[in-house]
């Protein structure tokens, strides 16, 4: 074992298809997991991209409730529930875990982030002082931009295990440029990622392993994934593109 791989959290994960009963019913009827036995994840950085109901936010839900974080997100010690809507997935997943525990550690979804913020106001009454490590501001009286950067930029700290969920949906494409200087420092105080994405700009982290999702899950390189390749057909042919797309519209 590598140095690397000694100083990561998580260093897979394994379905464990013999307990699961049967594969007709949701998520276990999605071909990406019926197919899937097991997943190696970079000591630095893993992404998972697919299209819409691929079930890459399934998996990586599944990921982080089955290691401990709430289902809505948040850290470890976070157990607030507005809607009970996760899959039962995580009853599935063999977790193979690293040597080093971490420090720190975030579940960030941008689908519940509202009721995240809530949360942390309602502990804010009972503990005052717990919204300075978000940045000193209710995350309510910031846009949802703003208030996901702030908890990214200030919340996030050495040492940890980070599980972000289509970070990209609150954020400007300079933001998410930001967002990979802020992972790679993390990345350099001993921090490691497992993000679910369609941004080609994130997913662009060099030291990284690419899962993509099609019928079933591969590691593919960054320019044979089908949102980089899309994003550059567009912006490079944009003319003939929107053509092609308005000709329905004629």
């Amino acid at each position: 074992m590598g140095l690397l791989e000694c100083s990561q959290y998580l260093r897979s994960i394994q379905l464990k298809k013999n307990d699961i009963e049967s594969f007709s019913k949701y998520p276990f009827c999605l071909p990406a997991i019926e197919k899937l036995s097991s997943l190696e994840f970079h000591p630095k950085v893993t992404f998972i991209v697919g299209e819409n109901g691929s079930g890459k936010s399934t998996i990586l839900e599944a990921i982080a409730t089955a290691y401990g974080f709430n289902p809505e997100g948040g850290t470890i010690n976070f157990n607030f529930s507005s809607m009970d809507t996760h899959s039962e997935l995580y009853k599935y997943i063999k977790l193979v875990k690293g040597v080093k525990k971490p420090k720190n550690g975030f579940f960030l979804r941008a689908e519940s982030f509202y009721n995240l913020a809530t949360n942390i106001d309602e502990l804010e009454r009972e503990r005052p002082g717990l919204v300075s490590s978000y940045g000193g501001q209710s995350l309510h009286k910031q846009s949802h931009g703003e208030s996901f950067f702030a908890v990214f930029m200030n919340r996030f700290g050495s040492n940890g295990l980070y599980i972000l969920d289509e970070p990209e949906a609150a954020l400007s494409p300079s933001r998410q440029m930001s967002m990979l200087t802020r992972i790679n420092e993390l990345i350099k105080l001993g921090s490691q990622f497992i993000i679910a994405t369609h941004s080609p700009i994130i997913m662009a982290y060099p030291e990284s392993t690419i899962y993509e999702i099609k019928e079933k899950i591969e590691v593919v390189a960054y320019e044979e994934t089908e949102n980089y390749q899309i994003m550059k057909s567009f912006i490079n042919n944009r003319s003939r593109m929107l053509d092609i797309l308005m000709e329905g519209n004629h």
